[in-house]
């Protein structure tokens, strides 16, 4: 039966191909604590290069990997600017905090759609016992905001406002590639407006781990004892780094058929009025508020009929296309949501 189910729960769901297998079967390894594997050197000096940066290091997760790259740019004690439903306060258990001592203060939620004259007025400077503003997070594509792209002309503005108040800008990168693909902005320029940035290899890439953190070497050698602090420090994982080079390597142009399949979603759910935003990349939101329907009661009934999809809220639902779902799949999700959204 669960082979038989079609998973749009997340892009973290899919499995290794058979060229990745085979990649991460045949890798050269070595003790990558010792900096000594030298698969892990490759996928780190090409995402840095990616980039435009000149160091990266490789994580485990994606979580550990924003930890990381905050606490690179904001003291403890000191605060992070970010919005409301950011993956780095909202999905990461209040790790900034716990790990960073990092103080966070965050806009409203808006997704994609940041203001940064919002932004500029929030910074608070250094002054009588008042906690100052270090960094600026943002989230590109921002997963609670329907896959949302941030436009480019929106992170330079945030980029001269980190300037003009000598703060850091990260970006969560976690499908940065998706943007990429969406917008065709080079991820390069994308690299030029952040201090620090982190990219995931398990989101749509189909990589079954990891993510990076890239910045300057001055930071990454930082990062690297960060990293062993937080328990981050790994052996022979080129075996891992392997498939991530694999993913570099095949699984980013094809980015553009998962963004065409969750168009597809999109056309079929749109006359029940439940989108929540317009779909950019590979995330369908649905809002359920004015329908009879509620996100468990549509996630239970659609289960029922083989489709997986994931709950954010008592109204709010989310559909996730990837590279393990087929274009017959995706007719059949659009089949079962109309009828179930129809009842």
């Amino acid at each position: 039966m669960a082979d038989a189910l079609i998973d749009l729960r997340s892009d973290t769901v899919t499995r290794p191909t058979a060229g990745m297998r085979e990649a991460m079967a045949t890798a050269e390894v070595g003790d990558d604590v010792y900096a000594e594997d030298p698969t892990v050197t490759a996928l780190e000096a090409e995402v840095a290069a990616l980039f435009g940066h000149e160091a990266a290091l490789f994580a485990p997760t994606g979580s550990m990997a924003n930890q990381i790259a905050l606490q690179l740019v904001v003291p403890p004690g000191d605060e992070l600017l970010c919005d409301a439903d950011a993956h780095v306060v909202t999905y990461e258990i209040g790790a900034a905090a716990a790990y960073g001592g990092i103080s966070s203060r965050t806009w409203p939620a808006v997704g994609a759609e940041v203001d940064p004259e919002v932004v500029a007025r929030m910074v608070r400077p250094d002054g009588y016992f008042a906690v100052p503003t270090r960094a600026i997070a943002v989230e590109q594509t921002h997963n609670r905001g329907g896959g949302g792209v941030i436009p480019l002309a929106t992170l330079r503005e945030l980029r001269r406002v980190a300037d003009e108040h000598r703060l850091a800008l990260h970006c969560d990168g976690a499908r940065i590639w998706h943007a990429h693909v969406a917008d065709g902005v080079p991820l390069a320029e994308y690299g030029a407006l952040f201090d620090t940035l982190s990219v995931c290899l398990s989101k749509g890439l189909g990589a079954p781990v990891g993510s990076l953190v890239v910045g300057s070497a001055e930071k990454i050698a930082r990062a690297r004892f960060v990293r062993k602090r937080m328990g981050g420090g790994m052996r022979q994982v080129g075996i891992l780094a392997a498939a991530g080079r694999y993913a570099l390597a095949h699984h980013v142009e094809r980015l553009a058929e998962d963004h065409a399949k969750a168009a597809r979603l999109a056309e079929a759910v749109a006359p029940y009025g439940v989108l929540a935003t317009g779909v950019r990349t590979n995330i369908v939101p649905l809002d359920l508020a004015k329908h009879p329907l509620d996100a468990p009661a549509l996630a239970a009934a659609a289960r029922e009929r083989g489709l997986l999809l994931s709950v954010l809220g008592p109204r709010t639902a989310r559909l996730v296309t990837h590279m393990d779902v087929s274009n017959d799949q995706i007719d059949r999700a659009a089949e079962t949501l109309t009828t179930l959204l129809r009842a």
